[in-house]
């Protein structure tokens, strides 16, 4: 089974070690392209994550500063693999040159990376709808978000599949967009060079 053809395997594993990830940390089992989807989503998790950390105004500023510090390494890495599966896609699909056909603003790799982010949603989501320490308003507006949660996602992978079919065909082209961050490169963000030429 690959991307090519089984596009929508991509939610299920997402959903699968969201799972597994919860009850044994993160762990990564998949090989070829499906490593790259789960390596994004591993980033994407631990970003959640240190994300929710960050809130906390009870643990100090040393705290907050820690789980900044992971969300901004943990981004960098998400990106890095949003382009690695673009580039797979590219060097396997061949895309039309981008005279040829239309043009696709965004890349599967994006695309990939946005059904990550929905699957840990819909998961969180569906934890809020089923509080028990929480009143039934808090769980039906939750459940409502749910549901336009998982009608966000089945939109997204039907247009993930379709433009891989028309990337097959011809159709519609695609480019693989180089993120270039510049804040983690001291040699780029001048917060960090500027400090380092002073005498």
């Amino acid at each position: 089974m690959t991307i090519l053809s089984h596009p929508k395997a991509i939610a299920t594993l997402h959903d699968e070690c969201i799972l597994r990830w919860n009850e044994q940390g993160i762990n990564r089992n998949q090989s070829d392209f499906f490593a790259l989807v789960e390596e994004n989503h591993a980033f994407n998790y631990q970003l959640w994550n240190a994300e929710d950390r960050a809130r906390r105004e009870d643990k100090g500023f040393e705290f907050v500063y820690q789980a900044k510090r992971e969300i901004d390494g943990c981004n960098q890495q998400r990106n890095n693999r949003m382009e690695a599966m673009d580039e797979w896609l590219f060097t396997r699909l061949n895309p039309a040159a981008p005279d040829a056909c239309p043009v696709h603003s965004e890349t599967p790799g994006m695309m990939i990376d946005r059904l990550s982010i929905l699957a840990l949603k819909a998961y969180h989501m569906g934890l809020q709808a089923n509080r028990d320490d929480a009143d039934e308003a808090h769980r039906q507006l939750c459940q409502q978000k749910l549901q336009t949660i998982h009608m966000q996602r089945q939109q997204l992978l039907t247009c993930l599949e379709q433009l891989i079919n028309e990337v097959q065909n011809k159709t519609r082209t695609f480019r693989v967009y180089h993120q270039f961050k510049m804040y983690n490169d001291p040699k780029l963000n001048p917060q960090l060079y500027a400090d380092n030429a002073k005498p």
